[in-house]
């Protein structure tokens, strides 16, 4: 499992499947995201964080009301995130939830009437530990899954609909056992007690279950059970040396199961197990990692996704015809999150692009006409002050080619160099994608150049770039970012003397490492919750990390026997070393990177006579969930870059 990844993209996602790209369904770009002239309006970051964050339901859900006049939406309007329900026909959506505290996403809808499916932190902000809720017809939340430190998650509806399934760790904290649910009594049944593995999907007919099970970070199998059998797990990868399996999807008529795997060359493609037979067969192979594959209701659409070079490609075929759906009168960007009314006449799915978040669109699949319904982009910002990304490589110290996302701020030039900030996703083997940031074009827009490194050691580039990092962290993987700041350097637009370092998580750990192992690299670096020290993390992964610990181990090594290197490359032992000032981030309820990793961190750089500032949060965890936070955040990475970076 990957520490959540601070950057473009979402994060916590596994791999999933992805389209040719003659099938491809990707707009071309609009003419209302032309660029404006070389000096562009400033914002704030409140007016940029002011803009609206809009996501789907989950995959696993019902998107759309059982009467179809409704899209289920989780939005952050009040400031914390909630559900709401959106109109098909146009106008406001309808607030289902209201939080204040606790970020609050809608799940599913139910498929005869309109109580809801919720998600909600029941730890307190960012324990993580979430509970599934119904939101009944009168408004009132009811918890399904209770109990102390439990945490659970929708795993689907079957075909029936007369069936939810939800995954729970409440036997066993470390490991999470599959229940069904009637949805008219919410009366639960243990379905399946797991030995240690991941849930990864169920049949349309409740009778298979897919489960994953990671062997090490480079090999992993997938294993299918006969719920209606002896519920024995049975392996369906069987193979040798290191390769990489793992679950997409069920076929809706139940005969296939969809898995990945790189077992034919550096990246994921998607193949099918027949689940009578047992014989396999290639369903889409290309030079990109398929990041997922779903499908409609009936199997008439399938939905899949390549990560192509930093960027989401989605294709919508039509398997009746063997085409793509023709979709028209479509801006510029990313489409995502397709979701299905239930007779499979229209879909709801989002765009984004470098300089538009997620707005949500319908589409009508008989004709291709398309309707936006929502606009997440503060009106008062105009998208063409905004910056498109370019993908751009560099060459390391050992030659190795690194992939990076680069951000130019309008009017950098030799005449008039700009500062810039290497910035470093989390993981450690996140990607930075194309997308809209308001981290990031806020910077932008304030002056800064980013350039989003994905070191070696970031997913999306091939197995083997991936694991070019393992139990090597800290080392050539930190030189990657030294090189990028280094490549900034060499660009004439570039102030050579105002080159930063940022991240979050794994990439808050880079920047802290970065400060200690090579203290001259760069003029501040701002850690957003990074580890510090690695021994006390890895001993203190939370119990329902389960089977991923183990993986997580492999990659970066047991603390049992491979402390030694931990302590090595932690940065809170080689505080000594920083002389360069830092900005610290840190969420007294994370469960990742507990606050004591940043309290020691503070206090030993302040030792050295440094300027450290140290911006705490009492109500977040390992992210932000509330807007005001992260205003709160984005103010002060500017004041600290502009009084330490900026000339």
């Amino acid at each position: 499992m990957k520490f959540t990844t601070v950057c473009s993209a979402s994060v916590l996602a596994l791999i999933m499947a992805a389209p040719l790209a003659a099938t491809t369904v990707r707009a071309e770009p609009a003419a209302h995201a032309r660029q404006s002239p070389e000096a562009p309006k400033t914002y704030t970051a409140a007016e940029f964080f002011q803009t609206r964050s809009y996501g789907m339901s989950s995959p696993a859900g019902l998107g759309f009301s059982a009467d179809g006049q409704s899209i289920l939406i989780s939005s952050d309007e009040t400031g914390v995130f909630n559900a709401w329900a959106l109109p098909v026909s146009g106008g406001a959506p309808v607030q289902l939830s209201a939080s204040t505290t606790v970020a609050t996403r809608g799940l599913s809808y139910f498929p005869t009437d309109g109580r809801v499916l919720l998600a909600a932190d029941s730890g307190g902000g960012g324990s993580e530990l979430t509970h599934v809720y119904v939101r009944e017809l009168d408004g009132t939340i009811r918890d399904v899954t209770p109990g102390e430190n439990v945490k659970a998650d929708l795993l689907g509806w079957n075909a029936a609909r007369d069936t939810f399934f939800v995954t729970s760790n409440l036997r066993d904290p470390e490991v999470f056992d599959l229940y069904a649910y009637d949805p008219a009594t919410y009366e639960s049944r243990l379905v399946f007690q797991n030995p240690g593995m991941f849930i990864a999907d169920i049949s349309p007919d409740g009778r298979w279950l897919a489960i994953d099970k990671p062997n090490t970070s480079a090999d992993s199998d997938v294993y299918l059970v006969d719920l209606q059998g002896d519920k024995e797990p049975r392996l369906i990868t069987a193979h040798e040396g290191a390769v990489s399996y793992g679950t997409y999807a069920f076929t809706p008529d139940s005969r296939q199961l969809v898995y990945g795997t790189d077992q034919h060359g550096e990246f994921n493609q998607a193949w099918t197990h027949d689940l009578t037979t047992g014989e396999k067969a290639p369903l889409i192979q290309a030079d990109w990692d398929v990041q997922f594959v779903s499908y409609s209701p009936s199997g008439r659409y399938r939905v899949s996704a390549l990560n192509a070079d930093a960027s989401t490609e989605l294709t919508l075929l039509d398997t009746a015809t063997g085409q793509p759906a023709r979709l028209t009168g479509l801006p510029g960007g990313d489409i995502g999150q397709v979701r299905f009314n239930a007779d499979e006449t229209l879909i709801a799915f989002t765009i984004s692009s470098d300089t538009s978040p997620n707005d949500v669109y319908t589409a009508d699949l008989a004709t291709g006409e398309t309707r936006r319904l929502l606009t997440a982009l503060n009106p008062v910002i105009s998208e063409a002050d905004l910056v498109e990304s370019s993908v751009v490589r560099y060459t390391a110290s050992d030659g190795t080619m690194i992939p990076g996302v680069l951000y130019r701020p309008r009017g950098a030039s030799a005449a008039h160099p700009v500062p810039a900030i290497v910035f470093v996703h989390g993981g450690p083997g996140g990607q930075s994608t194309r997308g809209y940031s308001p981290m990031i074009q806020h910077l932008v827009n304030h002056g800064y150049a980013v350039l989003a490194a994905n070191n070696r050691g970031s997913s999306g580039y091939g197995k083997t770039f991936f694991h070019m990092d393992d139990r090597a962290h800290g080392e050539a993987d930190l030189q990657d970012i030294v090189d990028a700041g280094n490549w900034l350097r060499a660009q004439d637009w570039v102030a050579d003397d105002q080159v930063a370092v940022m991240g979050g998580s794994y990439g808050g750990y880079m920047t802290a490492a970065a400060l200690a192992f090579h203290p001259e690299a760069f003029e501040a670096g701002v850690n957003i919750f990074g580890v510090t020290n690695w021994v006390r993390t890895l001993e203190s992964i939370p119990a329902w990390w389960g089977a991923q610990r183990e993986a997580l181990f492999d990659e970066m090594g047991d603390p049992a026997v491979d402390a030694e290197r931990h302590r090595r490359i932690s940065p809170l032992f080689h505080a000594a070393n920083i002389r360069r000032p830092m900005l610290v981030v840190q969420g007294a309820n994370d469960p990742r990177v507990l606050q004591v990793e940043s309290d020691e961190l503070v206090a030993a750089v302040r030792a050295n006579d440094v300027p450290v500032e140290y911006v705490l949060f009492p109500d977040e965890g390992h992210g932000f969930q509330r807007r005001d936070n992260r205003i709160t955040a984005q103010e002060a990475y500017l004041k600290f870059l502009d009084e330490y970076v900026r000339h």
